[in-house]
């Protein structure tokens, strides 16, 4: 293990919310497309189900991407903003299914300073373990989607959001072939 196991969701909950505005995609079109996704990340609290939510969490999905690619300090300093803003105040929490774990906003703050401030949390642990190059982009040329990779041998190349690990595979075999064809 890594990381804390509500780091490495939290960082999964970030990739997942990056990549529904991948290649060109938009994947929180509507209310029910917000709730969809809350309920596959596992997302609780209260919400206002209202066009500004929806607005608020791709503000945050913007944020989240430019950190993403950002460099340690610039990092820092994003993740230190998105505490900021959500008057964080750290605690540990056990609900639902979930056991001890840090909460750092109340189930009644919005949306989408709850997702920020969760996100900002995992990302402070990346940072301080001097693991920001588990961050990546997708190493396929056509696509823009990012990467956590938690692998051992830090291997991971390609997302998760299509199949450009299989394509980059194919396309390689297929070269190989060609070249031993000549």
């Amino acid at each position: 293990m890594l990381f804390a196991p509500d780091t490495e969701v939290a960082l999964r909950s970030v990739v997942n919310l990056i990549n529904t505005a991948a290649n060109g995609e938009e994947h929180l079109v509507t209310m029910e497309d917000l709730d969809d996704f809350l309920a596959a990340e596992g997302f609780s609290g209260s919400r206002t189900k209202t066009a500004a939510e929806l607005r608020s969490v791709k503000r945050l999905r913007s944020e989240l991407a430019a950190l993403w690619a950002a460099d340690e300090d610039t990092a820092a300093k994003s993740v230190n903003k998105l505490l900021s803003d959500a008057k964080a105040l750290p605690q540990l929490v056990k609900h639902d299914q979930w056991d001890w774990h840090l909460h750092a906003t109340t189930q009644e703050a919005p949306l989408a300073d709850r997702m920020g401030t969760e996100a900002a949390m995992a990302i402070v642990d990346v940072i301080r373990s001097k693991e920001m190059d588990r961050m990546r982009m997708c190493a396929a040329e056509d696509c823009d989607a990012v990467v956590l990779d938690l692998s051992r041998n830090r291997s991971k190349l390609y997302c998760d959001t299509g199949n450009c690990a299989n394509r980059a595979h194919v396309a390689a075999y297929r070269a190989r072939k060609a070249a031993e064809g000549e």
